[in-house]
């Protein structure tokens, strides 16, 4: 296997190797070269699953806008593979695809209501070094919200804000999950902008 992770990937082995390579054939039609990285460390990477799991598995928030946030998550970091995957993701779970496309662009894209903006721009100052949540925007998603879903939102920004910095750092990049699936490209991020990544584009990048 070709890579330019910065840990070449390892083989996956014993009973749970062969379960995660079964599970990502059948999800993903290959086993991609970031769970070839974690290898490395089996116990991390079976409670980095684990715990990615139980917060998807979460119901109190919208789907379609847990996905807007988890992607304005990655774009913020940088993170194309995440980006990438959670847009094929959308693809797969019958989400609205159109929309996801334009998240990484989202400030200027016209397509999104002001309540998935309030998220979008949540997960954005969640993002940053150090967190920009102003009481004003979680005053309002409180309101729009809940209680409960604002929580689940802030875990899943909190997850993905792990997995995203831990690609990153690991040079693990998009492995052409959209392509496979003959998506559109990803919209343009704005290299205007304010402290976020520019070069998250697409499934390609």
């Amino acid at each position: 296997m070709t890579t330019d992770t910065r840990i070449p990937p390892t083989e996956l082995t014993g009973l749970f190797g062969t379960v995660v390579k079964v599970g990502a054939r059948r999800m993903l039609g290959r086993v991609p070269d970031s769970m070839g990285v974690l290898a490395h460390h089996p116990a991390l990477m079976r409670a980095s699953m684990g715990i990615g799991r139980k917060i998807e598995s979460l119901h109190e928030l919208d789907r379609n806008l847990a996905s807007y946030a988890v992607m304005a998550t990655a774009a913020t970091i940088g993170c194309s593979w995440c980006l990438d995957f959670n847009y094929y993701k959308s693809h797969n779970e019958g989400l609205d695809e159109e929309k996801a496309r334009h998240v990484p662009n989202w400030r200027e894209a016209s397509v999104f209501t002001p309540l998935e903006r309030h998220v979008m721009e949540y997960a954005e100052a969640m993002s940053q070094t150090p967190p920009a949540v102003t009481d004003e925007l979680s005053a309002t998603l409180l309101d729009e919200l809940g209680p409960a879903a604002l929580i689940e939102l802030t875990a899943k920004v909190a997850f993905m804000n792990m997995s995203s910095r831990m690609n990153v750092a690991l040079g693990i990049h998009s492995e052409g999950y959209a392509d496979s699936c003959e998506l559109p490209p990803l919209a343009a991020r704005s290299s205007e902008t304010d402290g976020v990544q520019a070069d998250v584009v697409g499934s390609a990048t």
